[in-house]
């Protein structure tokens, strides 16, 4: 998926103003995501994007994942982008479920299974990818 159409279907699914804003929420989103998985589902994952976002993804280099669960994950997100923890659930379902339509069922599980069971929602599953 290109750049132009992850943000279009960001866009859409946050009823976002502009396409900047789309990318703003975008980038904080997948930012506090990398915080949560290993650096090396990082990688993986940022290979699959559209460039920017996965040059994003690789810019700060963790040395191991945090382990935080779905509220903290909203907080971040809140926090990055100035909104309600409801909102920030708003916002990253926009974005991960993007995500999910832009990388291979098989990455998907990779990361879906690094997260505990309440993240797989934000993704539009229920669990993981077939």
């Amino acid at each position: 998926m290109k750049r132009d159409e992850f943000l279009a279907r960001v866009r859409e699914r946050g009823e976002y103003t502009s396409q900047d804003e789309a990318q703003q929420i975008t980038e904080e989103v997948l930012d506090v995501l990398s915080e949560r998985i290993s650096p090396g589902e990082v990688k993986d994952l940022a290979s699959q994007l559209p460039a920017p976002f996965g040059q994003k993804l690789t810019v700060v280099e963790r040395e191991q994942a945090e382990n935080f669960g779905i509220e903290e994950f909203y907080r971040r997100v809140a926090e990055r982008t100035g909104a309600r923890p409801r909102t920030a659930q708003w916002d990253a379902s926009a974005v991960l479920s993007t995500v999910a339509d832009a990388v291979s069922g098989g990455e998907l599980n990779q990361v879906i299974s690094q997260l505990p069971s309440s993240y797989a929602v934000l993704f539009g599953k229920a669990d993981l990818a077939d």
